[in-house]
């Protein structure tokens, strides 16, 4: 079968001209190219789709390479392939053949409907108006899914080899969080995976910086990180990540997808945030507890 970007490029890594810091930003879910035999597929119109998307967080990050350091983006949408899941996390229900065993159907995630290849998008809705086939899988999660992640290893094994550390920032975007009772509703979430994947003093230095923006932040709940997080953070071996979530009503209409006044303000604080980041001795930093409060003060 062929693939669906056979005329375009399913996602981009954008380098520096100079590479000056070992962090790599990857924004997996904002990519808005949608094939045309996918829209075919499909169920819904073209706005309804889009719901999954983290619109334009890759535009928010958007200033990592001019700063001195690479982002990877996906181009093709978390709708038609979740490169934030295992790479074969499906719904068997979804396809025409029976799946074996070396499927993964069972996860929570295959079950909430937002495998590797998604059933429904957000508010329950069904994606498509038939049931695929594996060849469809397989063009996706070989043709895409796999060459993704061997980009994003290379752009960390990069940062490894020149600076003998790496940070993985995963960006990504967030539905607004009702209020619970009398809290308030985190603003941003920083996802460690309950402080596995990251070292504490770099995700003290993260909330710092949002918090000093006056927005509310929260960690781990309700979003610890995903795939990215757990399997590229190793602290112990020099590889950093942290999943950073951003709520979208800061920066844009979440019923129409378009973007509101606080745009700018927010591309303005991320992009301090990246020269904080990239300006950083990650390597004293993340061996040191002490080090986020120093850091954030200078």
């Amino acid at each position: 079968m062929r693939s669906d970007y056979w005329d375009q490029p399913a996602f981009e890594t954008i380098r520096p001209r100079r590479l000056v810091a070992p962090v790599v930003f990857n924004s997996g879910h904002s990519g808005r190219v949608y094939p045309e035999r996918f829209l075919a597929m499909t169920r819904l119109d073209h706005l309804s789709i889009r719901q999954s998307e983290d619109a334009f967080v890759d535009e928010l990050f958007g200033r990592a390479p001019h700063l001195g350091a690479p982002m990877l983006r996906a181009h093709f949408p978390r709708a038609y392939l979740d490169v934030n899941r295992e790479p074969w996390e499906l719904d068997p229900t979804m396809f025409v053949e029976p799946l074996s065993d070396r499927f993964n159907t069972t996860s929570p995630r295959v079950a909430a409907g937002l495998g590797t290849l998604a059933r429904i998008v957000a508010e329950n809705k069904p994606i498509y108006r038939d049931r695929l086939t594996l060849d469809d899988a397989r063009t996706r999660i070989e043709g895409i899914y796999h060459p993704y992640h061997t980009a994003l290893q290379g752009l960390l094994s990069d940062a490894i080899s020149a600076f003998g550390v790496a940070l993985l920032i995963d960006c990504h975007s967030m539905p607004r969080i009702a209020r619970s009772g009398d809290r308030a509703a985190p603003d941003v979430v920083l996802g460690d995976r309950y402080g596995t994947t990251c070292a504490p003093a770099l995700v003290d230095l993260v909330e710092t910086m949002f918090a000093g923006a006056g927005l509310k932040v929260a960690r781990n709940r309700p979003y610890a990180g995903g795939f990215a997080t757990r399997t590229y953070g190793r602290p112990q071996h020099g590889v950093h990540a942290l999943q950073i979530e951003i709520s979208r009503h800061l920066y844009m209409n979440e019923a129409t997808l378009t973007k509101n006044d606080g745009f700018d303000a927010m591309q303005s604080m991320i992009e301090r945030l990246i020269f904080a980041l990239i300006g950083l001795d990650l390597m004293a930093l993340a061996s040191t507890p002490a080090a986020a409060e120093k850091a954030a003060a200078e």
